[in-house]
């Protein structure tokens, strides 16, 4: 067996829970300010947070949602999203992060497979929570009945098995199908931030613009989690705006930046960066989506910095691969981080390949899901002998021991560093009344990596393409949309899902 180990030396496993490692990092700078909602200005200190923190659990508890409960968050990045998560994770319950730019039957559907018992979301969400969520409660932040919700506070962490217990439940498609829901526990959550704190070299007064969404696995451990615990602090942005992006990193000297393709092309090209002062920038930092060595390079050139790249998963809670600012290399995914090994898999005989050959790359470590929610069938298609999790990604290790992503086994497509499953477009597509049979797949695209495209065999009668867009705007969340709607006689059936997308890929370009 051909592994490949981390360069780093071991991160101990300390027997906190996510709460009380980003308590750790606070706990002795209670007057610091940790979280500014960047639209208005308005600050959190470190000793309001926890307190907030500690009164919403009480209060969580005391409204019958505590230890051993479901909570589902819909809301975009402001400091409250903090105070809820960590709310609930310090009650002993379990939360489930939703994307607000959901619709009604999204939500339905999370909820549903959840078994969240309330949404707490805000007030411009709430017709949209209200219609998916049926008979579950709704609360919006800042209202009197958000208010309502803390109590009397719990002092010391709700003892949770650090191992066993679901503290937070992200949704992902893995390598494949519809999204399920991804069990992390507090073991996965806390040592991946130390990992990462490690691997990135992260220093206690770091400051970032936090545009990257906390329901997202990436903003969840690697700005919330991660710059809270290692003695950071964060400015969040309801969604990405690049002139207060740049504002944000400006006034608050940011150090790093952390990024998706998109916003690192912005960075690479747009005109409006050269207004900012942004000499205070070393690293800026890609992640979420492969990214080529022309665009790291672009960016290192224009700004004067380290730009990076790093790899992972949801499943990974989610970074296993970090470029290192002391030895960084350009197009290269990363080292493994500490106390993780990795594989390169022959795809067809399963046989562990050498470095610089081309497979599938597995990994394994203390960062790996416990599993997919209600879901064995496809736990056990993911998870290999031993441990080891089939990333359905294809890549090569050099002999340096960095991961370059080269292609995707995996059916996912990837739009701007979310993640859009075909087989949930498909299934919504031959749900619409004249569509018989549909596939998705994902075409190349500079800006935004790939974009969803659809392949739809219509009946009488047929719906056009403006009707066919409609529907799915009805149906599915903005990144899901597709761009371009191709008619066609048939679809194939007898051939793989990979051998079906390249061979629709291969006539669109005819």
């Amino acid at each position: 067996m051909t592994v490949h180990t981390s360069p780093h030396p071991d991160v101990s496993a300390t027997d906190l829970t996510i709460t009380e490692r980003v308590f750790q990092g606070l706990e002795d700078r209670p007057d610091a300010v940790v979280l500014t909602d960047g639209p208005t200005g308005r600050t959190m200190t470190a000793a309001v947070f926890m307190d907030q923190v500690k009164r919403m659990a009480g209060g969580l508890a005391s409204a019958g949602f505590g230890a051993g409960h479901t909570i589902a968050i819909m809301a975009p990045n402001i400091p409250e999203y903090c105070v809820v998560f960590h709310a609930v994770a310090w009650g002993g319950g379990t939360v489930t992060t939703l994307n607000p730019t959901y619709t009604a039957h999204e939500v339905a559907h999370q909820l549903s497979d959840s078994g969240a018992e309330i949404l707490i979301t805000i007030p411009d969400f709430i017709e949209t929570a209200q219609e998916g969520a049926g008979d579950t409660p709704v609360i919006a932040i800042g209202t009197a009945e958000y208010a309502a919700l803390f109590g009397n506070p719990i002092d010391a962490q709700v003892p949770v098995h650090l191992d066993d217990f679901t503290v937070v439940l992200p949704y992902s498609s893995g390598t494949t199908g519809l999204p399920k829901g991804v069990m992390l526990s507090h073991r996965n959550l806390v040592i991946n931030v130390d990992q990462s704190i490690v691997a990135a070299d992260f220093q206690p007064g770091e400051t970032t613009a936090a545009f990257l969404p906390f329901f997202h696995i990436y903003g969840m451990t690697v700005l919330m989690n991660l710059h809270l615990a290692g003695g950071g602090a964060l400015v969040t942005l309801p969604r990405f705006d690049l002139p207060l992006f740049l504002q944000i990193s400006q006034d608050h000297k940011a150090k790093r930046m952390w990024v998706v393709p998109p916003v690192a092309l912005a960075l690479a090209k747009h005109p409006l960066v050269t207004d900012y002062d942004l000499s205070s920038l070393e690293q800026v930092f890609i992640a979420a989506a492969p990214s080529g060595a022309e665009l790291s390079d672009a960016i290192a050139a224009r700004l004067g910095c380290k730009a990076l790249q790093g790899y992972g998963m949801t499943e990974l809670s989610p970074v296993s691969h970090v470029v290192p600012g002391s030895a960084p290399r350009s197009g290269a995914a990363g080292l493994a981080v500490p106390n993780t090994a990795c594989r390169i898999v022959d795809i067809t005989t399963g046989a562990d390949l050498p470095a610089g050959e081309e497979g599938e790359l597995w990994i394994k470590g203390p960062q790996v899901m416990q599993g997919y929610l209600n879901n064995a069938k496809a736990t056990t298609e993911t998870m290999a002998e031993g441990g080891w999790l089939r990333t359905g990604d294809i890549g090569k290790i050099d002999a340096d021991g960095y991961l370059f992503i080269t292609d995707r086994l995996k059916e996912l497509i990837k739009y701007k560093g979310f993640q859009v499953a075909p087989a949930e477009l498909e299934a919504t597509l031959v749900a619409m009344e004249g569509i018989s049979d549909a596939a998705a797949i994902g075409k190349p695209d500079d800006e935004a990596g790939e974009l969803p495209i659809a392949f739809v065999v219509t009946g009488d009668p047929a719906p056009d393409e403006a009707a066919i867009k409609a529907y799915l705007a009805q149906q599915l969340a903005h990144y899901k949309q597709v761009h371009e709607v191709h008619f066609v006689e048939e679809i194939p059936k007898s051939a793989s899902g990979k051998i079906l997308r390249r061979f629709l890929r291969d006539g669109l370009r005819a």
